[in-house]
């Protein structure tokens, strides 16, 4: 490799996408009804990028399985908890958490029928037996 061919980490840098922090995210939320989630598969490695509802609680964003703890993306982010959530141009890398606690999670199950209306969740989340909690800073 010659030196003129060698790629330096600002040359690099500067043709990656650049990654808004999880505020602008948030603002980005306020205009959306679903964020698009991409997680590492468990098996593949591959990324694989699916569209989830949410709800927003102070600094908290949650999302529900629609399949609930069967779900394969939920699968994959109990596997590698390191996801990427995407609103509008607003991307951020973030943690997810795993909710398991029953009382938590009809607490989550509450607020989407709150935003999405108790007939929508009714017929599109068969299993609303386990939740996701992201930390927005």
């Amino acid at each position: 490799m010659t030196r003129s061919s060698r790629k330096t980490p600002a040359a690099a840098a500067s043709r990656s996408p650049r990654r808004k922090p999880p505020s602008a995210l948030r603002k980005a939320l306020g205009a959306v009804r679903e964020v698009t989630i991409t997680v590492t598969g468990r098996r593949s490695g591959r990324k694989i990028s699916r569209p989830v509802w949410f709800v927003e609680d102070g600094d908290r964003l949650y999302l529900l399985p629609v399949n609930g703890a069967e779900t394969q993306w939920y699968r994959n982010v109990r596997r590698t908890p390191t996801v990427s959530l995407r609103a509008r141009r607003s991307r951020a890398t973030v943690r997810a958490r795993p909710v398991t606690d029953a009382k938590r999670v009809r607490r989550i199950v509450r607020q989407f029928r709150a935003k999405y209306g108790p007939g929508e969740i009714k017929k599109y989340y068969s299993r609303p037996d386990v939740g996701i909690e992201i930390r927005l800073l």
